[in-house]
């Protein structure tokens, strides 16, 4: 037999027969290999049923994700709202126990005067009907804010504090109203710097 058969077949020190380097390589190789293998494929198996994150990482993003939940935080943005409370005089303005349309019946009210004058506009069933109808507007903002000042609970009347919403829903209606009467042709009433800034700002 040639020196290269013998080599290749040259028994171990236990008799048997020796192993070469690259099969003894990846004999070891081979678990690993495997494992990997099982890995991946239950990473996937996770992923496609959305039992667990997508990328087979363990579940502590989740359990972080969670800690901030029950304390209220978010990961990503910083907490601005502490609560929300219902603004100052935003209670029922009637009993619990009462109807809805009559625990707001301030909102209603307001709403149901400014829809018939704007329906009066719409229509315009008499001469004056434009005029009529945006100074009925301007009273019920007035009315609103009659109403967020006397009154301790008004319902979803209230939006913000019962100073704001006396200054806005005061100021706008009085404009309103001022603006009706000074209306042109034949205005109902006449103030002269007002009809200035009228003119100047009105083409």
């Amino acid at each position: 037999m040639g020196a290269g058969t013998s080599a290749a077949a040259e028994p171990g020190g236990d008799g048997g027969p020796a192993v070469s380097e690259p099969v003894v390589a990846e004999a070891v190789a081979a678990p690993e290999a495997d494992e990997k293998t099982a890995g991946e494929k239950k990473a996937g198996e996770t992923k496609a049923d959305g039992d667990g994150p997508a990328d087979g990482h363990t579940d502590k993003g989740d359990d972080a994700g969670d800690a901030h939940a029950a304390t209220g935080t978010s990961r990503r943005f910083p907490t601005v709202t502490q609560d929300t409370a219902r603004p100052e005089g935003g209670g029922r303005a009637a009993p619990g126990d009462a109807p809805a349309p009559a625990r707001q019946w301030p909102l209603l009210t307001v709403l149901g005067a400014t829809g018939l004058g704007l329906l009066i506009v719409g229509l315009a069933p008499f001469e004056q009907s434009f005029r009529v109808g945006t100074i009925l507007i301007g009273v019920a903002l007035i009315t609103g804010a009659i109403l967020r000042r006397i009154m301790p609970s008004v319902g979803m009347l209230a939006v913000r504090s019962r100073f704001t919403d006396m200054v806005t829903y005061g100021l706008l209606g009085v404009a309103i109203v001022l603006l009706s009467l000074m209306t042109q042709p034949g205005p109902w009433l006449e103030i002269p710097f007002l009809e200035d800034v009228v003119h100047s700002t009105v083409p």
